[in-house]
């Protein structure tokens, strides 16, 4: 028989990257993760979990154990508030992990508003450059862009462009520029993050969502200045030092206010949805559904459209 310490264990090795992390959020040592792993898996006759190079994997069982558990963890976690009559009030912990300009401006006020909601729910929001490397023991990770791979599960939050743009006055002084190719000629201010190719720009004629795919052009801009953070980026724009793609949530109010201009408008950079990540390997928690809930509402519609 299982006890609820059982179930504990088991959510959260199928939360965590590796027994390190499980044992972490435990608040016990990997060694005694590890032996009470093995004792349960003794009593059910079957393997639940794999060391693999990257950390743990759970087995099929272990992911079907790692389901029920869940699901009567948070059936008895609710129980008090549901005997009480406050049904809708949230216990536990949720961990948010988010990048640091969106996580300031956004994500931090969509927990403030959370917690005073769930006033009883134990939240960290964590802010990162790199969100994903940071992501271990996280319950949702807030990221910019679509994934080239991985294995959280993404769920839509808000739409986002990326904009290419200069300063009002350094736009002034642009001539001839009325393709993606000109841009070589012009400084460029590049954003590092991600190991992404920082200065390989892809272009599209046409909006961002229904461009003609077989009109695409990739430039490769000379990168005369850049950093990791993107509030040094938009600033260095503003400042009239070059060109820029940037995120809309991020450059919109500048050229709503005529501080930043649109270059190349004919012209669409892949489109960078606000993404709410959660691990595959888990279930999605009443915490989780209640936070994604309240995220999509705070940016339905999008503040940076407004």
């Amino acid at each position: 028989m299982l006890s609820l310490d059982d179930l504990r264990l088991i959510r959260a090795i199928g939360a965590a990257p590796s027994l390190a992390a499980a044992a972490q959020r435990l608040d016990l040592t990997p060694p005694a993760v590890t032996i009470r792993l093995q004792r349960i898996e003794e009593r059910l006759g079957v393997r639940l979990a794999v060391r693999q190079s990257r950390g743990i994997s759970l087995t099929d069982e272990g992911q079907r154990l790692h389901q029920e558990a869940m699901e009567i963890l948070e059936r008895m976690e609710a129980l008090p508030s549901f005997i009480s009559g406050n049904q809708g009030e949230l216990r536990g912990k949720l961990r948010v992990v988010a990048p640091f300009g969106f996580g300031r401006k956004y994500v931090a006020p969509i927990v403030r508003e959370f917690h005073r909601a769930h006033a009883n729910l134990e939240i960290s929001l964590y802010l990162s450059e790199s969100p994903l490397a940071d992501a271990s023991g996280a319950d949702v990770v807030v990221t910019i862009g679509k994934l080239k791979s991985s294995s959280w599960i993404a769920h839509p939050l808000a739409p986002n462009d990326r904009i290419l743009c200069a300063s009002a006055a350094y736009a002034r002084r642009l001539k001839n520029l009325d393709h993606p190719s000109d841009l070589t000629r012009f400084p460029c201010l590049c954003l590092k993050e991600n190991d992404e190719d920082v200065t390989r720009w892809r272009f599209h004629q046409g909006n961002a969502e229904g461009g003609d795919a077989r009109k695409a052009v990739t430039i490769r801009v000379s990168g005369i200045l850049s950093s990791n953070d993107g509030t040094i980026i938009s600033d260095w724009a503003l400042a009239g030092l070059g060109i820029v793609e940037r995120s809309e949530w991020d450059v919109a109010p500048w050229i709503a206010s005529g501080k930043l201009v649109r270059l190349l408008p004919d012209w669409s950079l892949p489109a960078a949805p606000v993404m709410a990540l959660l691990p595959s390997r888990t279930g999605v928690s009443i915490r989780q559904r209640a936070f994604l809930d309240a995220a999509r509402k705070a940016l339905s519609p999008p503040p940076w459209r407004r």
